[in-house]
């Protein structure tokens, strides 16, 4: 190995732990708050690992502040808008690649990489007038402004270097458009599919904005659930610190399990499309 590639294993090395270290450190202290008394939260020099841990903050957390309704209600909103954008970003992934429509696939990625709030207002005063708001049902559709356009986009990658060959030969045997979908395309874009659905459960998860001014009291998900517990009076670090914790432990299992698949789909979805 010559010297310049051993500079540039090191640099590269460096970055990464430049790049990374600050979000492991927050992780970290963010543990370190959740398993600690208020007193030792509230020291100074700080207390990185306490010498008697305060599980009680989860406990605490778990049996106050409806978690457990806020939880299930997190888990319709993410799980629906998910299959929702599924039944149709795939379909539409596929005509798009097939129909070689660029120009759509530009306008899929403009609609991923503008800010939600622009559609919000609008949204808003619509689900207000038809007497939605303060269901779950407005938080679902919205979510549909997130998902959407990242199956679609992440579609378009895989359909576009999927073989046309076996699709070429099943028409030749007279199957329909619909049927070559199906049968063909379909089980070949499995992977495709399976990061898709994995993106769009992480982006729907962790989505805080459209909850906190769509949701009611009863209708509020995990990320709202957990803002609210901060107040002027009185900040128990601890047991927000847990609750946050609770909140971001699915989505990060479900990172660190498929973080090949998530790099793949990446990957796959920004190759063609331009």
């Amino acid at each position: 190995m010559s010297l310049r590639q051993i500079l540039g294993k090191i640099a590269l090395w460096f970055s990464v732990i430049v790049i990374v270290s600050p979000a492991i450190l927050f992780f970290v202290w963010m543990l370190s708050l959740s398993v600690k008394y208020e007193i030792d939260n509230a020291s100074y020099p700080p207390i990185l690992i306490p010498d008697r841990f305060a599980w009680q903050n989860y406990a605490d957390v778990l049996k106050s502040n409806r978690f457990i309704t806020y939880f299930f209600n997190t888990l319709i909103v993410t799980g629906s808008a998910t299959l929702l954008s599924l039944l149709v970003g795939v379909p539409a992934g596929y005509g798009i690649a097939r129909m070689n429509a660029h120009r759509a696939a530009i306008v899929i990625l403009i609609a991923r990489i503008t800010p939600g709030l622009s559609y919000l207002i609008p949204l808003f005063l619509m689900f207000q007038w038809i007497g939605l708001l303060g269901t779950l049902w407005p938080q679902i559709i919205i979510h549909l402004v997130v998902t959407v356009p990242i199956v679609i986009w992440i579609m378009i990658g895989y359909f576009e270097t999927t073989p046309l060959e076996l699709e070429e030969a099943a028409r030749i045997d007279g199957a329909t458009r619909w049927q070559i979908f199906a049968h063909v395309a379909l089980p070949m874009a499995r992977p495709g599919i399976a990061v898709a659905f994995i993106l769009a459960v992480i982006f729907s998860w962790n989505n805080f904005v459209f909850g906190i001014v769509l949701a009611g009291r009863e209708t509020r998900t995990l990320p709202v659930a957990v803002y609210n517990m901060i107040s002027f009076d009185q900040l128990s670090w601890g047991p927000l610190a847990a609750a946050a914790l609770l909140v971001t432990l699915p989505v990060l299992l479900l990172t660190m399990f498929a973080q090949r698949q998530i790099v793949a789909g990446l990957t796959a979805g920004a190759v063609k499309g331009g």
